[in-house]
């Protein structure tokens, strides 16, 4: 994997990360693609879209399909058909979030699965073997996401353990090379809760150890946004200029923005998907919730500025009319615009850093859009 700075405005970065499924031009989205799947949007609309990379989770695809039939298929990319990169989530975040399934030790995570509770075991050499199984372009290091608020100490102690998983991680990632004919990278994980001096002691450690690139992890998990902005912009300034950076679940349209503006390189999140499956779309001029009464008889496109096959082709009107009938259309149309204004979004940032205009532009785009309803 190569990575280069091609534009900077302060500390706003346009870049390219070549892998050998393709370049990815950063600032970049990376649609959430869980289980080999990203949720009610087929491969075909996600290459229309403009997608340059999605993400898959480790934890899911080890309990299904399994390693075993990953192999067999050759690989995700080929058993789900996605040419292009795929970065794969090492399953720590999943683990954190069965806090009552779980059990940190200092060789693993022992966890139930919430398919059938069935006992198993994560070990960074165990992680490294599946993400070599799914085969994906970037993997992440075995890392433990503490919970917000966190006592100091709780957050000094998991900092440290991250840190040994991280060592044990790059050994084994050296150690079993790939199985289907491409290259691997691997990203180290900044940990560290709201504590800098923690941050600063993770993000050097790991940058001794020279991973491929790195991502801020432990944000987006309930601190309010200034602190989220706060200490992204500080794990950002702990970290390489000369490798990409990652930032882990984050977030909305603002949120990326101003994430940009920090330094960050790449983003994924579950809100695009998600709230388009609960009825909301993202537009330049605010979120719409297509449920409301307003748009029964409305016959103009979702967005007038999107030109995604949602906007180009139905009506505020017809989309409304198929959330309030349950048919399943109405997730993927919804999915497909969410899907289309982020990676716009991102694009759009590259292209104002590129032409030095980043920082005015991002603000107005701002104002704009936290108007919670577009009037029509």
């Amino acid at each position: 994997m190569r990575f280069k700075v091609e534009k900077t405005e302060s500390s706003a970065r346009a870049g390219t990360i070549e892998t050998d499924h393709g370049v990815i031009e950063t600032p970049i989205f990376m649609p959430v693609g869980t289980q080999g799947s990203v949720k009610a949007v087929e491969q075909r609309e996600l290459e229309e879209l403009g997608a340059q990379i999605i993400l898959g989770n480790t934890y899911h695809l080890y309990l299904r399909p399994g390693e075993d039939v990953l192999i067999e298929m050759g690989g995700l990319h080929r058993f789900m058909n996605w040419k292009k990169p795929i970065l794969t989530d090492s399953g720590g975040y999943q683990v954190f979030s069965l806090s009552d399934l779980r059990k940190i030790s200092e060789e693993g995570v022992l966890f139930k699965s919430h398919l059938d509770g069935s006992i198993h075991f994560f070990t960074p050499e165990k992680v490294v073997g599946i993400q070599r199984a799914i085969g994906s372009n970037i993997m992440m290091v075995l890392d433990e996401c503490t919970p917000y608020p966190c006592e100091r100490e709780y957050a000094r102690r998991s900092n440290q353990l991250t840190i040994r998983w991280a060592r044990e991680c790059l050994e084994a990632f050296k150690n079993r090379p790939p199985l289907y004919g491409h290259q691997q990278a691997m990203f180290g994980i900044v940990q560290g809760s709201t504590y800098k001096d923690l941050r600063a002691e993770s993000a050097k450690a790991l940058t001794d150890m020279d991973f491929d690139g790195y991502a801020v992890g432990g944000l987006a998990v309930g601190e309010p946004v200034e602190t989220l902005y706060e200490l992204t912009e500080f794990s950002a300034s702990q970290l390489p200029a000369s490798k990409p950076r990652y930032l882990m679940g984050v977030g909305t349209p603002e949120n990326i923005l101003e994430c940009v503006e920090r330094g960050i390189d790449m983003f994924d999140c579950v809100i695009p998907t998600r709230n388009g499956r609960n009825a909301t779309l993202f537009t330049r001029r605010g979120k719409l919730n297509m449920t409301n009464a307003q748009f029964k008889r409305d016959d103009g496109p979702a967005d007038p500025e999107c030109s995604c096959y949602a906007c180009r082709n139905f009506s505020r009107a017809y989309i409304r009319h198929l959330f309030h009938a349950k048919e399943i259309l109405a997730l993927q149309l919804a999915s497909i615009h969410n899907l289309t204004f982020y990676l716009w979004l991102v694009k759009e940032s590259r292209r104002q850093i590129m032409a030095d205009t980043f920082s005015s532009w991002k603000r107005e785009l701002v104002l704009a859009m936290q108007r919670e309803l577009v009037q029509t």
